[in-house]
């Protein structure tokens, strides 16, 4: 089996997008088109590590980093980066918020041995430095360069969590506890009420104050969702079986809830 190397994996990518000797499908993508992929890559290297299948995570990675590779092959071709402006770019930026373990701001630079770390200091200074680097990019707003793009559960996590990094959170948990409730009484009124744009509206803060409730109990919604939505397929395939053939439809609510119970007894 041959030895390929990170050279080679970006060789083989400047061929495929070769106009003359190429491959048709590969000549055409874009950006935007090749965007979608990278998001299903990524999940499937999710998926790989929470079902422990670390026998075919590297594969996983390999389609994930061939993404990058064909991101950068577009880039060089247009001028406006390549490879190596990728890796010094973020080398360059680890180095910088790493100050640390990098102590003089080199790569080569190491901290003493002996250095007692400061979790709380050090979580701090990383986020001074990432406040700087959006202020040097014109975004000093403290949740301007969260992408529009991510999950929505992640991103009203991420949102949450860099308004709190400023002060802006709840101290005490309670306070958090007691805005999900009235969250929930909200969306009710606007049940009660038929009025579908306001239901719409009131479900939001509700899933959002949910949100915030995970990250203050320290959980990753994204992760508990997972989790969640991965125990009713298993408990609804286990239904399925145990129903035998016979259709849900034909059966009564109080039939459906026992073959529910007696799934959940066996796990």
């Amino acid at each position: 089996m041959s030895n390929y190397s990170i050279d080679d994996l970006r060789y083989l990518m400047s061929r495929l997008r070769d106009a003359q000797t190429g491959c048709p499908w590969d000549i055409k993508q874009s950006y935007k088109t090749i965007a979608p992929h990278t998001v299903e890559e990524v999940y499937e290297v999710i998926d790989a590590i929470e079902r422990g299948d670390l026998e075919h995570l590297s594969e996983e990675l390999g389609d994930l980093l061939f993404q990058i590779i064909f991101y950068t092959q577009l880039g060089a071709e247009d001028g406006l980066f390549d490879w190596d402006k990728v890796v010094n770019g973020i080398t360059d930026k680890l180095v910088r918020r790493h100050p640390h373990v990098f102590p003089d701001g080199t790569l080569q630079s190491v901290r003493s041995a002996d250095a007692v770390f400061d979790t709380k200091a050090i979580n701090k200074k990383w986020e001074a430095i990432k406040q700087q680097e959006r202020v040097d990019k014109g975004e000093g707003g403290a949740l301007a360069d969260i992408p529009m793009a991510l999950p929505s559960l992640s991103r009203a996590y991420k949102l949450q969590k860099r308004a709190a990094s400023v002060g802006f959170d709840w101290t005490d948990l309670k306070d958090v506890l007691a805005k999900v409730k009235e969250e929930i009484a909200e969306l009710e009124v606007e049940i009660a009420k038929g009025d579908s744009l306001a239901m719409e509206d009131e479900m939001g803060d509700l899933l959002f104050s949910c949100v915030n409730l995970a990250r203050h109990l320290s959980i990753d919604p994204e992760k508990a969702m997972r989790l969640s939505s991965n125990k009713f397929k298993r408990r609804f395939e286990a239904m399925e079986l145990l129903a035998a053939g016979e259709a849900f439809s034909t059966m009564t609510a109080a039939e459906m809830e026992l073959l529910w119970s007696r799934v959940k007894a066996q796990e």
